[in-house]
């Protein structure tokens, strides 16, 4: 009953919000290119997203009462798949997505002070060359990656090499030669934010050492236990010979998150906890997945979706777009740019997003096409580890909307942006608030339909012109607000907050005279006539475009 309810609610979505716009993106979207700096991009923490297997919800016996919202849920691959399959990140104007880490976890809950928890959040790892059980196997992996591909969608694969799981009697230490477990970061200086623990009871990886090590006892024994032992350490073997990298903890890990590269085909990493290790490592990270990336493409030229290199974006937490190439940490100051990195996440969008349209807008042009020129940042309103969003209430989804996906840069959208999921939530305790399962039952209320179908459109509108995130920003007049992007061959022309009904809107020289273009928002077309056009609409937005 749960999959059919489900599958109603997609239909009523598909008809609901299916729409003119749409047909004109799709076509507008051949014509253009994909660049990974205009990007729309969909995270969602897989276990909260959509159970598409009821039969992988019970593993490694996780069954052990959670506090509210800690526990796993059902979310799999198998569910996002499912969801690219039926059209959801199409109509969404998604062209990347980005899961939580599907890789195997601990087994046991622990407490960190906010209730007993299990890793459903894939931010524990036990075992970087397996996948959880919870999340699917390497069969669901596979398809997903090749679904979205067909989609013409990039997978961003989430991965962590600062630490391993918290410590459980059923998830043991790993050896000394591997991780820390003590100081705990203080964040007074560099060493005080990468040489230590981010908290408690969290081994942290030791990315300084160059030293050649055995693998780790507990992962050993683990092989040994499933059969695979030989194996994997004939693949390790031919790895450090091939590369002649060091057999140092960095490099193995290293090699386990490039094999998905290499045998999948990920276009790319988002990469956790960047300030907490050293740079010398991601710029290794970095150039072991070019390798492997060129490696998928030359071995599967049919799959090859554009010439792009592999892309590298991090959470480099508390980075802000006015920080520019360097991150300060008081002694020290770091380009994570220089250091394998194409894009950081911006944590100052959701204070910028209070600001007005021209003051964003013109801001973000300005220092992503001078100081970051050839970079880029990823700008979001919500998101899993962010206490303080935009609009936590969720009474503002269609400014949220307009000014996330028309301001320059990568936009994120958190699963559930588009739905008006609930960002707080009763009896949760930290960031569990912000980690509620989707909100699929919203679909059949109008109101959220109405928020849906704006996203989409402006969705479809920034996937179709990359001149909206990579362009450059020029305002055209400010009463009415009206901009021009541009980018390439890429030309468009947007007004907000105009009055509804019969609007009369410059263009500037961005159309030329008797030149046809569409409202994309409301479908209408116009005639360019001495630099205006007149677009007679029931809404407050006109996204113009050839």
């Amino acid at each position: 009953m749960k999959h059919l309810f489900f599958s109603l609610l997609i239909s009523f979505c598909f008809f609901s919000c299916k729409s003119k716009p749409k047909e004109i993106a799709e076509k507008a979207t051949e014509a253009q290119p994909f660049v990974w700096e205009a990007a729309n991009v969909y995270f969602m923490l897989t276990d909260r997203f959509r159970d598409g297997n009821e039969a992988n919800n019970l593993n490694y016996n996780r069954t052990k009462k959670p506090a509210t919202l800690r526990g796993f849920m059902g979310g799999d691959m198998a569910g996002i798949t499912q969801s690219i399959k039926e059209g959801y990140f199409d109509k969404l104007g998604v062209n990347a997505i980005w899961f939580s880490p599907v890789l195997e976890q601990i087994h046991d809950s622990t407490d960190e002070g906010t209730g007993n928890t299990y890793a459903f959040h894939g931010y524990w790892t036990k075992d970087w060359t397996s996948f959880d059980a919870n999340f699917g196997t390497e069969a669901d992996f596979k398809e997903l990656v090749e679904t979205a591909h067909q989609h013409g969608i990039r997978i961003l694969m989430d991965v962590v090499m600062n630490h391993t799981g918290p410590v459980t009697e059923k998830d043991l230490v790993w050896d000394d030669t591997w991780v820390r477990t003590e100081p705990g970061c203080s964040y007074q200086n560099y060493d005080t934010a990468v040489s230590c623990t981010l908290v408690k009871n969290l081994p942290d990886i030791l990315t300084n050492s160059n030293e050649n090590v055995d693998l780790p006892t507990p992962l050993v024994e683990k092989w040994k236990a499933e059969g695979r032992y030989e194996t994997e350490m004939k693949e390790l073997d031919e790895f450090f010979k091939k590369t002649g990298l060091k057999r140092s903890p960095k490099n193995y890990i290293i090699k386990w998150l490039t094999d998905y590269v290499r045998e999948y085909g990920v276009d790319g990493y988002r990469v956790d906890t960047v300030k907490h290790v050293e740079e010398s490592a991601w710029n290794t990270l970095n150039e072991q997945a070019q390798i492997a990336f060129t490696e998928w493409k030359k071995a599967n030229p049919t799959a090859v979706l554009d010439d792009n290199a592999f892309y590298m974006l991090g959470e480099l937490y508390g980075y802000s777009i006015d920080h520019k190439r360097f991150y300060d940490f008081g002694d020290k100051k770091v380009d994570y740019y220089a250091n394998g990195f194409d894009n950081l996440i911006n944590f100052q969008f959701k204070y910028d997003a209070r600001q007005d349209y021209e003051t964003i807008f013109s801001k973000y042009d300005s220092i992503l096409h001078h100081d970051l020129k050839g970079k880029s940042v990823m700008n979001y309103i919500s998101s899993h580890d962010d206490g303080d969003p935009f609009d936590k209430t969720r009474t503002k989804p269609y400014e949220s909307a307009t000014k996330l996906l028309l301001t320059p840069g990568i936009s994120q959208i958190y699963y559930g942006d588009e739905t008006k999921r609930p960002l707080i939530i009763e009896d949760t305790e930290g960031d569990a608030t912000l980690r509620s399962y989707m909100n699929w039952e919203y679909l059949a209320h109008g109101d959220v339909i109405s928020v849906l179908t704006h996203w989409q459109k402006l969705g479809q509108f920034r996937k179709a012109h990359p001149a909206i995130g990579a362009g450059r920003h020029h305002m055209i007049s400010q009463s009415p607000y009206v901009f021009s992007r541009t980018f390439n061959s890429d030309k468009v022309v947007v007004g907000l907050d105009l009055a509804k009904g019969n609007k009369e809107i410059s263009v500037a020289d961005i159309f030329k005279n008797d030149t046809t273009v569409t409202d994309h928002y409301s479908g209408k077309t116009a005639t360019v006539i001495n630099g205006k056009v007149t677009v007679d609409s029931e809404f407050s937005i006109v996204l113009l475009h050839e």
